[in-house]
């Protein structure tokens, strides 16, 4: 059940006149009053024919005109509106239902507390069979001013404890986080202009989209501006800036004026301090995923940026930042990926996006090394390679399964609702980029006698999810890949053993093809040992025709074989 508050001015039988009206599409049936207060005193115009909708506001407004009357400074915002609404699902409601409900509703805004009959006024009209209108004037009988503060709080929760007590759908409970949904004339206009989107659901998109290209608030409110939005910064004496409002080309409103939305009604994470303290947070001396072989691109760093999600999720603060700089990351990648995997990781940071705050504050320096590697994405010339790519977006994925697992373990609802939507866009992102890779390695399966070793080292490696990976279709990918990077001086059983332990198995669908989009990262590098001198020696012998055999090192202790040559 949804209930939304709107203040609507001053004109009570304008809004009457709606809700007593035919609707904007013929859809207002029966009209009639369910509940209010002092209802045998009320004129009730859908059932009784010789009453007005005239007589029924200024029944309403009396408190008000009282103390218009008293005071010399005229009260004009005193008309409350909250519509509620039953779900698509929910069963017929019947008026005793919804008038037993509105009156909850009020209660709970502070509209009219039980038991108090100097409440302020108000009606519960019933025109459609799954919602009711409650239109409340906020002056009370003793001519004071209901206390309204955080009515929209207390008014959720009522609703919470509605779906319960009628058998309802059950929906989360709100955290003070979420955007503010789309007005019905904000809608109206967008329908009217042929607008996708609102303008403050279109601005939200294209400010998250601008914010991993900047370093600097001003960087952004630069970026936004040579990107076509309309922005009003609003500054100091001394020049600092203070507040910032964007608008959207072509929304105007009835004099032809640009209209603007400040930052904080676009969305509750994009006011300017927020995005200050996000973008402007102090830079370590050296990259924090620095290591003795550096990843080559900016697609490589972010993968082992990502290495963090591990560690760095233990303290609430790092995990809310952590989970923050995510969402720009997924950002970053959607904006450079290739065409074919673009539409899903879109799709996965639009929805991350309400992943990506709550109700903690996130120590923003702790997850810098994400959001430079987001940075460094958006600012790379070249485009990432198959497996790069499909690395990236497998690690991706598993960090969002951290960042839903975190947000479900604090009890936040609505943000591990929306990770888990944009889990399964990722899924599908890397399934498709993962598909090319997984073609290539499987003409090029080693023989059966390196699978047979390499199996060994599997076993020895993992050996709780060996035969999983061994009956998985992938393994003869993964054995292909474990062949190569052998090849190159790693040892298969360590490269496993580091890889399994990055990411839990028992979970994974198919957890071979886990291990190839991991070892694609870990085992592209040469490793300096003495198999790496071997595989440069066999190579040597192969460029020159000369037949040379490379020594391997003995067996291992406890029979462990020695490597078949490919």
């Amino acid at each position: 059940m949804i209930a939304a508050i709107k203040p609507s001015g001053a004109n009570t039988r304008g809004l009457l006149a709606y809700l007593y009206g035919p609707g904007r599409h013929d859809e207002h049936t029966d009209p009639h009053i369910v509940a209010g207060f002092a209802m045998l005193a009320m004129p009730d115009p859908g059932r009784d024919e010789n009453a007005t909708l005239t007589q029924l506001a200024r029944y309403l407004d009396e408190p008000v005109r009282l103390r218009n009357s008293e005071f010399g400074k005229k009260i004009t915002d005193h008309v409350w509106h909250c519509p509620v609404r039953a779900a698509p699902e929910d069963r017929y409601l019947s008026d005793a239902e919804w008038g037993e409900i509105a009156q909850c509703i009020v209660a709970a805004a502070g509209i009219a507390p039980e038991g108090d009959d100097l409440a302020c006024r108000w009606i519960a009209v019933r025109h459609a069979d799954d919602h009711i209108h409650i239109l409340a004037t906020t002056v009370r009988e003793d001519g004071r001013r209901p206390k309204l503060h955080d009515s929209g709080i207390r008014v959720g929760d009522a609703c919470r404890q509605i779906e319960k007590d009628y058998g309802l759908r059950r929906l989360k409970k709100g955290d003070r986080t979420g955007t503010r949904a789309p007005t019905q004339a904000e809608m109206h206009k967008a329908q009217r202009l042929g607008w996708e989107q609102t303008s403050r659901e279109w601005l939200q998109d294209r400010i998250r989209a601008a914010i991993p290209h900047a370093r600097t608030a001003e960087e952004l409110l630069a970026y936004l501006e040579a990107d076509g939005i309309v922005i009003k910064a609003r500054r100091g004496p001394s020049g600092d800036l203070l507040g910032y409002a964007a608008g959207r080309p072509g929304d105007l409103n009835k004099d032809g004026e640009q209209i603007f939305h400040p930052g904080g009604k676009i969305a509750p994470d994009l006011t300017l301090p927020k995005l200050q303290a996000r973008l402007e947070a102090g830079q370590p001396e050296e990259h924090p995923t620095a290591r003795r072989n550096r990843p080559t691109t900016a697609w490589h760093q972010a993968t082992e940026a990502l290495d963090s999600f591990r560690t760095d999720l233990a303290d609430d603060t790092h995990a809310q930042a952590h989970i923050t700089a995510l969402g720009e990351l997924l950002e970053a990648t959607a904006q450079k990926a290739p065409t074919h995997l673009r539409t899903e990781l879109q799709a996965a940071s639009q929805a991350f996006a309400r992943a990506q705050r709550s109700q903690i504050r996130a120590e923003d320096r702790a997850a810098h090394a994400i959001r430079h590697a987001a940075r460094d994405i958006v600012h790379t010339a070249t485009g990432p390679d198959g497996s790069a790519l499909a690395a990236l977006i497998a690690a991706l994925l598993w960090a969002g399964i951290i960042a839903n697992r975190w947000h479900a373990a604090k009890g936040h609802a609505h943000q591990a609702d929306a990770a888990r939507q944009a889990l399964h866009h990722l899924q599908e992102a890397a399934d498709q980029a993962l598909t090319p890779t997984l073609l290539v390695l499987e003409q090029r399966q080693p023989k059966q006698e390196t699978r047979r070793t390499l199996a060994h080292d599997v076993r020895a490696a993992v050996p709780d999810h060996a035969d999983r990976i061994l009956t998985d279709s992938n393994w003869p990918a993964l054995a292909a890949l474990l062949a190569d990077a052998e090849a190159r001086g790693h040892q298969p059983h360590q490269l496993l053993k580091e890889a399994a332990a990055q990411r839990e198995l028992a979970t994974a669908r198919q957890p071979a093809r886990v291990l190839i989009t991991r070892l694609q990262h870990t085992s592209r590098n040469p490793s300096p040992n003495p198999r790496a001198e071997a595989a440069r020696l066999r190579t040597t012998a192969s460029v020159t025709g000369q037949q040379a055999t490379a020594t391997l090192p003995p067996a291992a202790p406890g029979g462990r074989p020695n490597r078949p040559r490919r």
